[in-house]
């Protein structure tokens, strides 16, 4: 199945069938406007606060004074309203890691309405790395992959900049190394330190492969965002009978009957379902990101408050 739409694709830059490099870096425009508030340790303008106690400029809390404490930092009316001595703690600050994970698996090479789904990832991705930019992150990226190391962390445009070269390599064609998003979130989980962020892009039935329990454990020390591509057809397809070709095949697909739409739908649409009524209980922020949405519509994702890990 091709594109159509073809006043739309010439916007992007591209033919919406293989990502172009100057299309990811006309995207830093687009995240410009997107300033979300700073919200402390998952926050999103500037660095991002260390979830370790020390003597920085960000106010934590206020605990009992103990010998050894520096005196210029004992809580004045605390200690007054107590009749006890206590001292302020702050949060040090420090660079976050931004880590985008690409999905590669051939599902996501597809799409029918403005570009593949693999476009969109490349274009979501390059969205999250000029918002890491933007918030003084270090950025890195990796996919599934046994022989492709990760790129490494950078900040600033240069940072993004490699990240975007890699995502218009892995996305122009299916990559034939692909081993996978659980080797994906394996190297990931590697890579990340306690309050980075993770940005996953990714085929809904690409999450069949990971264990469940695997969620909440992300969730408990980063930020973890999960864009999943979709395409019209997949998730409303017309109930009518379609023609299709494999292999030099073609045969046609009666839509319109019940049980073959069904079928088609607990392939396509359900996974897709499945994940944005189960992520969020596990602390993950999760969205939908068709083949026709603007690329940078998921960012109000990185301005709300945590999902709480049931």
């Amino acid at each position: 199945m091709g594109v159509h739409d073809s006043r739309d694709v010439r916007q992007d830059g591209g033919n919406g069938i293989r990502p172009v490099l100057s299309e990811l870096v006309a995207l830093r425009g687009a995240v410009a406007g997107h300033r979300p508030v700073r919200q402390g340790r998952f926050g999103v303008s500037g660095h991002a606060l260390s979830p370790l106690r020390g003597r920085g400029m960000e106010y934590a809390e206020s605990r009992d004074y103990v010998a050894g404490d520096d005196a210029r930092h004992i809580d004045w009316r605390l200690t007054a309203r107590t009749g006890g001595a206590h001292t302020k703690l702050f949060q040090a600050e420090r660079e976050r890691l931004t880590l985008i994970v690409a999905d590669t698996a051939p599902s996501l090479y597809f799409g029918t309405r403005v570009r593949f789904k693999s476009v969109q990832a490349a274009r979501a991705g390059a969205v999250a790395a000029w918002a890491a930019a933007r918030d003084g992150d270090r950025i890195a990226a990796l996919r599934g992959s046994l022989r492709e190391a990760p790129v490494a962390p950078a900040a600033g445009a240069r940072g993004a900049l490699r990240v975007l070269d890699a995502l218009v390599r892995w996305y122009e064609a299916p990559p034939d190394d692909d081993a996978g998003l659980a080797v994906a979130l394996d190297h990931a989980q590697r890579v990340l330190r306690p309050g980075s962020r993770l940005v996953l892009l990714a085929d809904p039935s690409s999450l069949s492969a990971i264990a469940e329990r695997r969620w909440p454990a992300l969730a408990q020390h980063h930020e973890v965002v999960v864009l999943l591509l979709t395409d019209a057809l997949e998730v409303q397809p017309p109930k009518r009978a379609l023609p299709f070709s494999s292999d030099g095949h073609r045969f046609e697909l009666d839509l319109a009957s019940a049980p073959q739409r069904q079928r088609w739908l607990r392939e396509f649409a359900a996974p897709a379902e499945a994940a944005i009524a189960a992520l969020p209980a596990k602390g993950v922020r999760v969205q939908l990101l068709a083949t026709d949405a603007p690329s940078e519509s998921w960012l109000p994702l990185l301005g709300r408050p945590r999902p709480m890990v049931a």
